[in-house]
């Protein structure tokens, strides 16, 4: 990993923790946000770290695994790190679903926090 530029290393770093920490017990993300972060979930928007925790708490299924099929990562020019995900997830007993996920990472108070994040499920509805 070391001939990676520092931000996919980051990005990379940061995303393998968020999906197991995810896939493991997603009342523990509240790590990764502060106050001001942003989630858009399928639509939906939430602001704060208590809103956003509430709602990937809430997601109605008992287990979930994802499968992480490509990740991008980008330095902004205001030192922040652009990270997309494309994968598979598979919840409780479902099919498994595509999913893509789109993080703005930002180091804050000396730890990189998730600042904007926006999810959709990669559904085709004709």
């Amino acid at each position: 990993m070391g001939d990676k530029p520092i931000w996919e290393q980051i990005g990379s770093s940061f995303v393998q923790h968020y999906y197991q920490l995810f896939d493991a017990d997603r009342t523990q993300l509240g790590a990764i946000y502060i106050d001001a972060s942003c989630l858009t979930w399928e639509g939906q928007q939430f602001q704060g770290k208590a809103a956003i925790v509430e709602k990937l708490s809430s997601l109605p299924f008992q287990k979930i695994q994802h499968s992480i099929t490509a990740q991008d990562h980008q330095p902004t020019p205001d030192s922040c790190i652009l990270s997309m995900v494309v994968g598979q997830l598979k919840a409780d007993d479902d099919q498994v679903l595509g999913f893509h996920q789109t993080f703005l990472l930002k180091s804050f108070q000396g730890a990189w926090v998730c600042t904007n994040e926006v999810f959709r499920l990669a559904l085709h509805n004709g």
